[in-house]
């Protein structure tokens, strides 16, 4: 594999790495941290040693209806809708001495973007003031751009012919622009810690790619919201057809589980726990920018299934391309990338 392979190879598979840096939001609102379809395709590999870059655009919108509650900023409110621009700025370092058979990577995502939610009733909560107009029952909008929590990433990855396989966690550091009481707020206000495995196998011949990525969340506590969000669980699989080395197609299915209920004397709703399972599609295209591969890939999720959390479609509009990527030796893992 020659080295202007290589850094298209890196550059198809960074979408493996930045998956595993979940995206800022919060179960407190009837959200998570994870977000369905992120970690996958190419849910299982780590692009070789080197410097990448990725912005991933993320879009939702949403809603919880029916005069079913939520909490946001402290705040409890009925039959609300959300609508959420964010963009997550990654760097990562695959470094480039194997640690324990594998490549070992290291990244740092800055989350920002401006959330606009709309409540149609105004139970509870620090918006509540009669001076400004908002009495109990009242309708509130917030729309704020803010800067969300800043995560630190860590991951090994092996490789075994078309078989990859890697660990990788994610630490949410509550540092972010979070206002207290507000509706609209990226940043999370908590630790967070993400663990997850994924595998993929991934055969040049037949151009396709099968991933799965399963992972726990573990939540701290708002200490501005006196509530901590419980335990999750979620799962992601995918299926990618590449048409040309360039050029890929795919499904995506996900599955998320609250495996413990919310607590802390600021969940007014109990414990809250929520459930969701999303499907949709995706599409990636790589294109040389001088001698830069610059890869972009599109997603597009519904959620089908829903349980105490908003209900809506899901997008991602991922770019990444490699900083710099060294010479490396002919053992890495074969790609599509690499298909005549």
């Amino acid at each position: 594999m020659g080295p202007g392979v290589r850094r298209l190879v890196g550059c198809l598979l960074i979408g493996g790495i930045t998956a595993a840096l979940p995206a800022a939001q919060a179960a407190e609102g009837g959200l998570s941290f994870w977000i369905p379809g992120q970690p996958v395709p190419n849910g299982g590999i780590l692009p070789p040693p080197g410097t990448y870059f990725d912005s991933t655009t993320y879009f939702y919108n949403a809603r919880i209806g029916g005069g079913r509650s939520t909490q946001l900023g402290g705040n409890v409110i009925a039959d609300a809708k959300v609508n959420l621009v964010a963009d997550f700025v990654t760097g990562l370092w695959v470094v480039p001495t194997p640690i324990l058979g594998g490549n070992v990577a290291f990244g740092l995502v800055l989350p920002f973007g401006e959330p606009a939610v709309q409540a149609g009733v105004l139970l509870n909560g620090p918006l509540i003031n009669q001076a400004l107009g908002r009495p109990v029952g009242a309708s509130v909008r917030d729309a704020t751009f803010n800067a969300g929590d800043p995560i630190l990433s860590s991951s090994i990855g092996w490789h075994a012919g078309n078989w990859h396989w890697k660990l990788a966690s994610a630490l949410s550091i509550p540092a972010g622009a979070y206002e207290p009481g507000q509706l609209s707020n990226v940043a999370l206000n908590r630790y967070v810690g993400d663990f997850s495995a994924g595998l993929s196998y991934l055969d040049p011949t037949l151009g396709m790619d099968l991933s799965v990525v399963a992972g726990l969340t573990l939540n701290g506590r708002n200490p501005a919201t006196r509530y901590e969000t419980g335990d999750e669980f979620h799962l992601d699989v995918s299926a990618t057809k590449y048409l040309t080395r360039e050029l890929s197609v795919g499904v995506i299915a996900s599955h998320y589980q609250q495996i413990t209920g919310d607590s802390g004397t600021g969940a007014r709703l109990g414990p809250f726990k929520g459930r969701v399972t999303a499907v949709g599609g995706t599409i990636g295209l790589t294109v040389p920018v001088g001698e830069i591969p610059v890869s972009a890939r599109v997603k597009v999720l519904r959620e089908v299934e829903v349980e105490n959390r908003f209900q809506g479609t899901i997008g991602f509009l991922q770019v990444s391309f490699p900083l710099g990527v060294p010479p490396t030796p002919s053992s890495e893992p074969r790609s599509l990338a690499a298909r005549p």
